[in-house]
């Protein structure tokens, strides 16, 4: 579960450590820096400690040039190598297949079947640039990271990614007749699918499927120089998204929520020698878990206090139940919405102590989360042990 459903919060977080409140970092516009001053980033910790490090397209959502101004994804205390291609891709793979879904009001909200192959849009050529540090010799150990931009919109890619998902086949989402009424702040408001035919929403979804291969496929390339360089018995690889999304899920096609779509995200992770490598896990984990479970693993301190805790049990035993709860959190205007997940139960508040609104949603019995069960009587004391497990999460709450 990531700490903040947007790009920006939930990657200033999971690589300082800390969480959204701690960080200070609650939209896209804030720089890492601008907050966090001289905190240690994960990467940095790294290069601190001998390690050669680089960085390939979006890691950071925004970070500082070499003279403190704002630049987009760049960071050079973390970095002896970063690039990053938006600003290279040739004009042929500009053209395309495509329109925007709204007819220009929501700039993003566009897809495009690009001309061209894999490494003339920036996540293939940033796929390339990584695989030249990867094999450069070296006595360093090294930290690679891969900021793979898609499928995050506009929704641009290939043909032929496009190709695997013929048109007029995409499913959309189910949606049950009977579902509670939704929180006004669940959501954060206005009409802006509200257009949306079936014919927009199949577009929409083919287009972001169509991402996730492409970016998929680069993934791949990375694997298939880890198995020529026979690295896999000495490399941790960590494969992560930032946030989850809504395909139509509430009739929402975005982030910025805390119900599961957006609050959950992929993880997949390969950690050498590890008993449970290769089989899923159920327990819960935070990305808050990440930077102090790569220090324990590498051997190093850390070097302020973490809001997360090592892993390493669940990564030992995929049985291990892991955390009694994950936290996540998102701004709605000048609203905070908290919330908190267990194996069961997802409990949210809006405002201090929930005056502007409260969720409740059993993952144990129905369909999770279209059944706002708040202030039902038979579970008030559910809740109320679910309220005291928030405020044990988000200590900065009354």
């Amino acid at each position: 579960y990531v700490q903040y459903p947007v790009c920006n919060p939930s990657r200033s977080s999971f690589l300082s450590g800390l969480r959204p409140e701690q960080t200070g970092i609650l939209s896209n516009e804030t720089p890492f820096r601008e907050k966090l001053g001289d905190k240690v980033s994960l990467p940095e910790l790294f290069r601190l400690n001998g390690y050669r490090t680089g960085g390939f397209g979006k890691i950071f959502h925004k970070g500082q040039d070499e003279s403190g101004k704002p630049a987009l994804f760049k960071d050079p205390r973390s970095w002896d190598a970063f690039y990053d291609g938006l600003r290279d891709v040739p004009r042929k793979a500009r053209s395309g297949e495509g329109r925007n879904l709204t007819g220009g009001k929501l700039p993003w909200c566009e897809w495009r079947a690009a001309e061209g192959d894999d490494e003339e849009l920036a996540d293939g050529l940033n796929t390339t640039r990584a695989l030249g540090f990867l094999a450069k010799e070296s006595p360093k150990p090294f930290f690679l990271a891969l900021g793979i931009h898609k499928p995050h919109d506009p929704f641009v890619a290939p043909k032929k990614y496009f190709d695997l998902y013929p048109k007029g086949g995409t499913k959309l989402a189910q949606e049950p007749g009977d579902r509670s009424d939704r929180l006004k702040l669940a959501l954060p408001g206005g009409d802006l699918f509200k257009s949306f035919s079936d014919v927009e929403r199949k577009e929409f979804k083919r287009a972001y499927q169509a991402c996730v291969s492409f970016a998929d496929s680069q993934i791949g390339r990375v694997f298939d120089v880890l198995d020529q360089r026979n690295l896999w018995d000495e490399t941790i690889v960590v494969l992560v998204g930032d946030h989850g999304y809504h395909l139509g899920e509430y009739d929402w096609w975005n982030k910025v929520t805390v119900f599961e779509w957006s609050a959950r995200a992929p993880m997949i992770l390969w950690f050498p020698g590890e008993k449970g490598m290769g089989k899923p896990t159920k327990a819960l984990i935070e990305f808050v878990d990440l930077y102090p479970t790569l220090v324990d693993y590498a051997g190093l301190e850390n070097p302020h206090t973490m809001a997360g805790r090592s892993i390493r049990s669940v990564l030992a035993d995929p049985d291990h139940p892991g955390k009694k709860a994950a936290y996540t959190q998102v701004l709605r205007g000048k609203t905070m919405g908290r919330s908190v997940r267990t194996d069961r139960w997802r409990y949210t508040e809006w405002g201090e102590m929930g005056e502007r609104g409260k969720e409740l949603y059993d993952h144990g019995e129905m369909d999770p989360e279209y059944y706002n069960l708040a202030g039902k009587k038979e579970l008030s004391q559910t809740q109320k042990d679910l309220a005291e497990l928030l405020r044990k999460g988000f200590p900065q709450a009354p």
